[in-house]
């Protein structure tokens, strides 16, 4: 068991894999901040000074507090602003990652059309010998 384990892990595509949700985690962090630290500060401001990450419904009488984390300590909430944010997070990193996409699948048909054209492969033997049969009999 423990060498189908090795040889499992060992194939590349296991390790693509890897990578790439390491970058991916990292990538979503970054995405995480412009919208919490660049792009819903400007929607705010737009909007007349919105956070979003502060609109909640209380589900229990005992929540007073203005503020989404001070309310979560004091009972239940419904954070609708956070999901809102997560939401937008979503179509924000969704949008990124489709323009990745297509630039690698634009670079693909660019590098394939670039290929220089492969010279046709050499006709069998007794075709070329018939040719040349025909083309000696044309010179007569």
């Amino acid at each position: 068991m423990l060498k189908e384990f090795q040889e499992f892990i060992s194939k590349g595509n296991v390790m693509d894999l890897a990578v790439g949700v390491i970058i991916g985690a990292a990538f979503g962090k970054i995405v995480d901040s412009l919208v919490n630290d660049i792009i819903m500060p400007i929607v705010g401001a737009i909007f007349g000074g919105l956070d979003f990450n502060n609109y909640f419904l209380a589900l229990s009488s005992n929540v007073h507090s203005a503020t989404l984390a001070d309310a979560k300590k004091e009972g239940a909430v419904f954070a609708y602003g956070s999901f809102i944010t997560v939401v937008l997070n979503f179509l924000i990193l969704a949008f990124i990652i489709f323009l990745m996409v297509k630039a690698v699948n634009n670079l693909r048909k660019r590098l394939e059309g670039e290929k220089p054209a492969a010279a046709p492969a050499a006709p069998p033997a007794d075709v070329q010998l018939l040719t040349e049969i025909r083309d000696l009999l044309a010179r007569k």
